[in-house]
């Protein structure tokens, strides 16, 4: 299984979209706001999308954005977003995904890299263990 991993281009928008939507459960994104998104930040060097690809077509994601924490000694990379379609899961593309990252990360001469995920998405978190990762902070939000 060969995948190859890219930057996002314009004609992955959707399928990435169904992606996200259907394995972060997460069904507020439409393709305007998401292109609108990704061209908010398409020139902007510290956002960053990536494709895996699967023979022609588009299989998983990563949304990522390198930031300096206020006291940090160094850039870090947050993993906004990561996903590979369900019924495909389980085939190392995920592993591929965050290898590419952390590669990316360190010729960007990124010190960390860190994420977010839901406390019921067991599944997830020991993907992200077996990776490597591990957890320590608990992330709390406010809608303002």
């Amino acid at each position: 299984m060969e995948i190859n991993i890219r930057e996002i281009e314009e004609r992955d928008y959707s399928t990435a979209l169904m992606i996200w939507n259907n394995e972060l459960d997460n069904k507020n994104l439409t393709v305007e706001n998401f292109a609108s998104h990704q061209n908010k930040f398409k020139d902007n060097e510290n956002y960053k999308a990536f494709v895996a690809v699967l023979n022609g077509e588009v299989v998983g994601f990563v949304y990522i954005m390198q930031y300096t924490p206020w006291g940090a000694c160094g850039d870090q990379i947050w993993i906004q977003g990561i996903a590979v379609q369900s019924d495909i899961q389980g085939n190392g593309i995920g592993s591929k995904l965050l290898d590419f990252i952390e590669k990316y990360g360190n010729n960007k001469g990124v010190s960390y890299i860190t994420l977010n995920t839901g406390f019921q998405r067991t599944a997830a978190h020991a993907f992200y263990e077996r990776n490597g990762y591990s957890s320590g902070n608990y992330n709390f939000g406010k809608q303002v």
